[in-house]
């Protein structure tokens, strides 16, 4: 993949993801405020002050993910962005991520 094409591709996923998180925060499923800053995506959980921060690095072609948990690596593969080193899908960690850091079960979902 050409890099222009990982950077439409990671944009597209960035927007997908905030969009998502807008969509929960305005069903008041979680309380959320993400802010955008060129290729980094900052979530910040408003009761905990706790936040996800999600970037593109282009130079690798990935998706970077760091929470409390730990720090995730993500590659396209057959349209998924897929976790480096155990395979887990980007959207079912963010799931699981955004449900610990804001106390609420949620579905992080691209639709």
């Amino acid at each position: 993949m050409g890099e222009s094409e990982f950077l439409a591709q990671a944009e597209a996923t960035l927007n997908a993801i905030e969009a998502a998180l807008d969509r929960l925060n305005d069903a008041d499923m979680t309380d959320v405020e993400c802010s955008r800053s060129g290729n980094v995506l900052e979530i910040e959980f408003i009761d905990n002050g706790s936040k996800i921060i999600v970037n593109s690095q282009a130079a690798m072609q990935e998706l970077w993910v760091a929470s409390r948990s730990g720090g995730y690596h993500y590659r396209q593969k057959d349209g998924q962005w897929l976790n480096t080193r155990d395979g887990s899908e980007l959207f079912a960690t963010l799931s699981e991520e955004v449900t610990k850091q804001g106390g609420s079960p949620v579905v992080v979902s691209p639709a």
